[in-house]
């Protein structure tokens, strides 16, 4: 099983960034996908869920800026980040989770927010 971040990258406040995570070697559609956010200095925090059925849910120092999405078609998470803001920067990484399988990772994408 293998979790792939990209679309990370550097943007201006106020800038928008779309990530992706494609999922190999599990069935995509079973699991839970999740992104977490990890900045120098403090621990990893999560930053949104989407369930299988697609039900959503947002930390609130996101909620109502990022859009969590998912393509079963295309094994592949989203994470849609608008308004960006400098407290933004962090390593993002997504997550798959299926009850009573084992949790996966993906390596992170670099998210720098500066002007």
């Amino acid at each position: 099983v293998q979790l792939v971040e990209s679309g990370g990258g550097l943007v201006q406040p106020g800038g928008s960034l779309r990530l992706s995570c494609a999922a190999y070697d599990l069935i995509f559609s079973n699991y839970i996908m999740s992104w977490y956010r990890q900045s120098p200095g403090n621990e990893r925090e999560w930053v949104a869920t989407i369930r299988v059925a697609g039900t959503t849910e947002y930390a609130e120092s996101v909620k109502g800026r990022f859009t969590i999405s998912r393509d079963n078609a295309k094994n592949t998470v989203y994470l849609q980040m608008n308004s960006l803001k400098s407290e933004d920067t962090a390593v993002y990484s997504c997550k798959a989770v299926q009850m009573g399988r084992p949790v996966y990772w993906g390596q992170g994408t670099q998210v720098t927010v500066s002007s």
